[in-house]
């Protein structure tokens, strides 16, 4: 794996931890946090995947968008452009007023096929070793 690959995983996996402290139960949950870092996880594993192809990143938070350079080298991820669309707010929109984010979404975030497939996929196909 590539030095920079290496350390868009790393950025990756403190999007992911920061996550994962988040979705722990606790008296005043922070469910926005927890959305806008799990989005951010799949978005910079996405981008290291593009990196480890010698793809060009954008600088974007849509993750459809990523996904859809990435097809290029991971045709078969073309399965998770519906549920990565719906994901791409949670990258900006929890940082700003007017944007709720319920128990309900936050849980969809952490739980949702987006953030965990494109990990264990960009791991995989990376040879990521963290």
């Amino acid at each position: 794996m590539k030095a920079s690959t290496r350390e868009w995983v790393a950025k990756a996996e403190e999007d992911f931890a920061r996550a994962a402290s988040l979705a722990r139960p606790r008296k005043k949950p922070l469910w926005a946090p927890l959305s806008f870092h799990a989005q951010q996880c799949a978005e910079k594993y996405l981008k290291a995947r593009l990196n480890e192809a010698g793809l060009p990143i954008q600088r974007t938070h849509d993750l459809a968008q990523l996904l859809h350079q990435a097809l290029r080298v991971e045709p078969l991820w073309a399965a998770f452009v519906q549920s990565l669309k719906q994901f791409s707010d949670y990258g900006v929109q929890p940082r700003y007023p007017g944007f709720v984010v319920t128990k309900t979404d936050a849980q969809g975030a952490c739980g949702f096929p987006a953030p965990s497939a494109a990990r264990r996929e960009t791991r995989s196909a990376c040879n990521a070793q963290v």
